[in-house]
């Protein structure tokens, strides 16, 4: 009765890790993308660190870094679709590693489906506000929720890597797999259970001891 209360509970802290990382990131996205919209000039490159970081604001009809500009719908669904797909699977998640890293996925894919949904110019063809320009890095201009969505994509690499199960244990690698398999088996088992099955015959009153029957006759 124990273990699976105790399951339960992991599972409670998992789920409530992913929400709070998901509201975490979608609060952080939304609350800058209102700040860059209200003091930031549109298509005016902001010196931050000099060419290493730059703020350029503008509004992307496409995918994370302004992939596929003219496929807004396609990628409401597909923003749509990953957010089911994270809830549900949510239920199924024991660690705190997995619940934080799709807790910002889940994060990432809201902010910019609220953008897609509710800005300009109509419902799921609104463009996304990006604004982070980093040109020694990469050519395409990002905002924070692509960026936790990197991040989360990175950190699933590693805990794959890394054999982290979603229950929070670990995956054997093929040493220890062999280790394990050597240490199961059968023969070992036979030649034990034929030292446990030998015993009783070495204690059993009715066996000849010193040339005498369990009766206390010559055995010759």
């Amino acid at each position: 009765m124990s273990r699976p209360a105790s399951r339960a509970k992991v599972s409670v802290r998992a789920i409530a890790g992913l929400a709070f990382a998901a509201v975490v990131v979608v609060a952080l996205d939304q609350g800058v993308k209102a700040l860059v919209v209200a003091n930031l000039p549109y298509g005016t490159v902001v010196p931050v660190l000099g060419s290493a970081l730059q703020f350029l604001y503008v509004r992307n009809p496409g995918a994370a870094f302004s992939f596929a500009v003219n496929m807004t719908w396609v990628f409401s669904i597909v923003s749509t679709a990953v957010v089911v797909a994270i809830i549900v699977f949510a239920r199924r998640i024991r660690s705190m590693w997995w619940a934080l890293v799709l807790g910002m996925l889940l994060g990432g894919a809201l902010g910019n489906l609220l953008d897609r949904l509710f800005r300009e110019p109509g419902f799921g063809r609104g463009h996304v506000v990006d604004f982070i320009s980093t040109p020694w890095m990469m050519p395409a201009i990002y905002n924070v929720a692509d960026s936790f969505i990197c991040v989360s994509m990175v950190i699933f690499v590693l805990l794959v890597i890394f054999g982290v199960n979603l229950d929070g244990s670990r995956a054997l690698s093929a040493k220890q797999q062999r280790a394990a398999d050597a240490a199961g088996a059968p023969g070992d088992a036979s030649v034990a259970d034929g030292h446990r099955a030998s015993r009783p015959l070495m204690d059993d009153p009715r066996a000849p001891r010193d040339g005498r029957d369990s009766l206390g006759h010559d055995a010759t």
